[in-house]
């Protein structure tokens, strides 16, 4: 699968001029959902947006930022501004941030008053190379992740790649996980040109056409995808690579951090979302190259000379997280908490835990089955 032309894009998904939206929001109660990074860094440009086409001032709902706000305690807070300032079902939310944001703003309108309408305005890499793109929805529930939800495309996704001034070196990185995902599951051209990538640079003004490039491939990569498989019931599952193990990463540090971090000794690190699937990548990547043929003996993976390459790859781009990671896992039990919560992944079926393997860089396999022994092993090859 090779595409990058933006005019595949289906229809919601649009990198037109932001003034454009205006044309969407005539005659309607309108609300903005913020985090206090993107109130600051985002919604004085989106409000001088409304001022010039004289669109009364939106109601505007802030949230803090972070994985750890995306709870249904959160989307309370939403529903209840939204039910206060008397939205109707002609009204509209307006999602301004990254894929928390997104998440959880679009299951609140989807879910209030039945449904109203929603606009995703992503503001991080993750977000509109990712996150924005197939309509998932939803909200963490007691740990783990995007447990409750559902599938509902929204009415435009309008994806505006100046926002990525805003982000630091950290978030740039992050999303790039998901560049990274998306051409190993799907295109191996664009694997071979991120190959040539040596510095993934924070400068946006230094960078701007290859993050626009980037961007454009990944969206038009994931949105393919999803329309051909809007519910995830077989193609779309590919692109949970890296997830299985990414996300049981993910989810353990950061309800450890809640329960660590008060001890300022050893405080327990937590991974940005790109960060854990970076490692799950290599993880996943090793089970492909290395344990699948344990389980699929007739079935092609890739070679471990690919495995060694991935690796190295990934490893040049998240030096930092990876040392941080074999750290963390020292500590007596770590890992075997980790595969715990890769036991409740979304994924997982009749007690088997399910995963995506690559059968060669550029096309994936999912629905294969992987064990907690096998799980073991692939985290000790970060």
């Amino acid at each position: 699968m090779q595409t990058t032309r933006v005019a595949d894009l289906p229809s919601y998904i649009t990198f037109e001029s932001l003034e454009k939206i205006t044309a969407l929001l005539q005659n309607r109660q309108v609300a903005v959902l913020v985090d206090e990074n993107t109130k600051r860094d985002c919604y004085p440009i989106l409000y001088k947006v409304f001022e010039n086409a004289k669109l009364p001032k939106p109601l505007l709902i802030e949230i803090l930022s972070g994985e750890s706000n995306k709870t249904l305690e959160t989307c309370t807070h939403i529903w209840y501004e939204l039910t206060q300032n008397h939205f109707d079902r002609n009204s509209i939310l307006i999602n301004l941030g990254g894929g928390v944001i997104g998440d959880m703003g679009g299951f609140c309108a989807s879910t209030y008053k039945r449904g109203i309408d929603f606009i995703q305005i992503p503001t991080t890499l993750l977000s509109q190379v990712d996150a924005s793109v197939g309509g998932k929805l939803g909200v963490d529930f007691n740990g783990f992740k995007n447990h409750i939800g559902l599938f509902k495309i929204p009415s435009k996704v309008w994806i505006h790649t100046p926002f990525l001034k805003t982000l630091s070196q950290n978030e740039i990185r992050s999303g790039f996980a998901e560049v990274i995902k998306h051409s190993l599951i799907a295109d191996k051209e664009e694997w071979d040109n991120l190959l040539k990538v040596e510095k993934i640079d924070d400068n946006f003004e230094n960078q701007s056409l290859f993050w626009d490039k980037i961007v454009a491939h990944s969206v038009v990569l994931k949105a393919n995808v999803t329309e051909a498989d809007p519910t995830e019931k077989g193609l779309r599952k590919i692109l949970n690579f890296g997830h299985t193990i990414g996300h049981a990463i993910e989810s353990y540090f950061i309800e450890e951090s809640k329960k660590e971090n008060k001890k300022k000794n050893n405080p327990t690190p937590v991974f940005l979302h790109g960060e854990a699937i970076a490692l799950g990548m290599i993880a996943e990547s090793y089970f492909s190259a290395y344990l699948c043929k344990e389980i699929y003996p007739s079935q092609k993976f890739i070679s471990e000379n690919d495995f060694t390459v991935i690796k190295k790859y990934i490893s040049s781009v998240f030096e930092d997280t990876i040392i941080a990671f074999r750290s963390a896992i020292q500590e007596e039990n770590r890992v075997n908490e980790i595969i715990k919560w890769a036991k409740q992944d979304k994924k997982n079926a009749q007690n088997r835990i399910l995963t995506c393997a690559l059968e060669e860089i550029g096309k994936a396999t999912f629905d294969i089955s992987i064990s907690e022994k096998q799980i073991l092993e692939c985290l000790k090859q970060i």
